[in-house]
């Protein structure tokens, strides 16, 4: 399946009607497996399955590392994924464990128990970052976006050091983003503790939690923070930035990681 589809549709402009082709974002059911048993099924865009599959496991807690991985192939056309991993008795735990209903995309739930979060441990590298640098990467960030530019359908994210864009991911949640870019950086064995993530949707709480669970220090957004994604982040010592757009931005927590 490819990641946009042509559509036929009537376009208003003013009192003119015109019949035009557009191109709209597709929407991917993806239903993960493990060791036999269906885990959830992600509503995504069919790119970067792989590390769809591996950064969800490992922000639900299903693995650590890759090496929790025995197995893992994936059936494009089907829509499957179907992953072997070590640790039986951590896949029956997180099965009939406690759900939490999250204000995510799609299906919105998360098998993790939210009081887990505020265990976490307290983000402890001091990484310095300036203005500048968070204006240049919000900009690069903006441009990178073709399928975003083409359909106006999709969340981005980008993992980043202080002077360039290392990984970048699409998909129509913006949760399903991040784990894509989390999946590929834990696949590629990146250092995370040193960068910084972008992304262009609301930070929720579970965005902040995924985040922290990484230890990744600074979290960008163009859009807006919710109240606990702030207290949690002013807990956990990380740099939340949201409205980062051309010369604005609103910082949220932990300030004295920036070089005014």
């Amino acid at each position: 399946m490819k990641d946009t589809k042509k559509i036929e549709i009537l376009r208003v402009k003013g009192s003119d009607v015109l019949e035009e082709e557009d191109i709209v974002v597709s929407e991917y059911p993806f239903t993960i497996f493990v060791n036999d048993e269906e885990l959830i099924t992600l509503l995504c865009s069919p790119k970067s399955l792989k590390y769809l599959t591996i950064g969800f496991l490992s922000s639900d807690g299903f693995i650590n590392s890759t090496s929790d991985i025995i197995d893992i192939k994936i059936d494009k056309e089907k829509g499957i994924s179907y992953v072997k991993i070590k640790n039986e008795n951590s896949l029956i735990e997180k099965l009939y464990g406690k759900r939490t209903i999250t204000s995510g995309c799609g299906k919105g739930t998360l098998f993790y128990n939210v009081l887990d979060s505020f265990k976490s441990k307290k983000i402890k590298n001091k990484m310095s970052i300036t203005l500048d640098e968070i204006k240049n990467l919000v900009k690069s960030f903006s441009k990178n976006s073709e399928l975003f530019l083409s359909t106006g359908g999709v969340h981005s994210c980008a993992l980043c050091n202080n002077n360039e864009i290392l990984i970048f991911e699409e998909d129509i949640g913006r949760h399903n983003a991040l784990d894509k870019v989390l999946g590929r950086a834990l696949n590629d064995d990146v250092k995370l503790t040193d960068k910084i993530l972008l992304v262009s949707g609301r930070i929720s709480s579970e965005m902040l939690i995924k985040t922290a669970k990484r230890e990744i220090p600074i979290l960008v957004s163009r859009a807006a923070p919710t109240s606990l994604a702030i207290e949690l982040a002013k807990e956990l010592n990380i740099t939340l930035i949201g409205f980062a757009r051309g010369e604005k931005m609103n910082i949220y927590s932990n300030f004295p990681s920036f070089n005014f």
